[in-house]
């Protein structure tokens, strides 16, 4: 599997917010900003507002998108991994990069929005 430049993956690491562009099924551009973590070289975003996140569904449901970090537009594959050992390994991440961002950062671990653990692939 492809993976992003050292350069994208250590934008993605250090920003703390990103914007997440995706297209409705009627083609329009969304600009979204969200939080990133990288976990073992992957990045991964998590909807805060759940399944009912407009940008999560619209990712998921095209599986491709774009984040903005830094100025530059890398194009994204996403998939959903709501797998234990994601979840778990994305909210150890969460934890640690948003320490500082109380009732934020507990929004981001709450149950009903765990099973919106999305990973990142560079598009082809």
């Amino acid at each position: 599997m492809a993976t992003f430049p050292p350069a994208v993956l250590k934008s993605f690491d250090e920003t703390k917010v990103v914007e997440i562009e995706t297209r409705s099924a009627k083609g329009t551009k969304h600009l979204i900003p969200i939080w990133i973590v990288v976990v073992d070289g992957v990045p991964y975003v998590r909807s805060v507002r759940g399944p009912a996140g407009r940008w999560y569904r619209e990712l998921l449901a095209r599986g491709e998108g774009a984040v903005v970090s830094g100025g530059k537009r890398v194009p994204v594959r996403a998939t959903k991994d709501s797998s234990a050992e994601a979840i778990e390994a994305v909210s150890a991440a969460l934890r640690k990069k948003y320490a500082r961002s109380g009732q934020s950062l507990q929004s981001m671990l709450r149950a009903t929005v765990l099973d919106t653990t999305g990973r990142l692939d560079p598009a082809k």
